[in-house]
């Protein structure tokens, strides 16, 4: 028991050094909390939706799905205009969500089902031009996660 929980420990300080080190050599982070996908009717279609909060600023130039589908970010709103950039202001919560800007995936096969996940990649760029490649493992589902868990799941 002694043992395990010395090897705990040392496993702790070790995480902490890890982050440490990682929090001195980055300069951005961005933040991406529950993601998810809603399927459409015939669940060939979808739009993805998520929290983005970038520390420093940056914008979201492409996103890319790795299912065979094509993808794309739509503008506010119900009207299906592409738009090429989504801008996450410094420290502010931008939210991908319905009638909000999103992601529309198109071309899915085979088609979504409830509790799938769907691998999406999104190509943030910073002020200084440099880009990074965020993946993203969203849940297929009807609702988002704060509304499922707020009004409760039913089957």
């Amino acid at each position: 028991m002694a043992m395990r929980a010395r090897h705990g420990r040392c496993g702790l300080i070790a995480i902490g050094f890890a982050v440490a080190v990682s929090a001195t050599e980055a300069t951005a982070l961005l933040i991406v909390t529950e993601p998810w996908v809603r399927p459409s009717a015939n669940a060939r279609s979808a739009e993805a939706f998520m929290e983005l909060t970038s520390t420093e600023g940056a914008t979201l130039v492409e996103a890319r799905c790795e299912a065979p589908a094509s993808i794309e970010m739509r503008a506010p709103g119900t009207a299906r205009a592409p738009v090429r950039t989504i801008e996450l202001p410094a420290g502010k919560k931008v939210m991908l969500a319905p009638g909000a800007s999103r992601l529309a995936l198109a071309g899915l096969a085979p088609p979504l089902r409830l509790g799938d996940r769907v691998a999406l990649v999104l190509i943030v760029q910073a002020a200084d031009g440099s880009r990074r490649e965020v993946p993203v493992n969203a849940e297929v589902r009807r609702n988002s996660p704060t509304w499922d868990h707020q009004h409760g799941h039913k089957h």
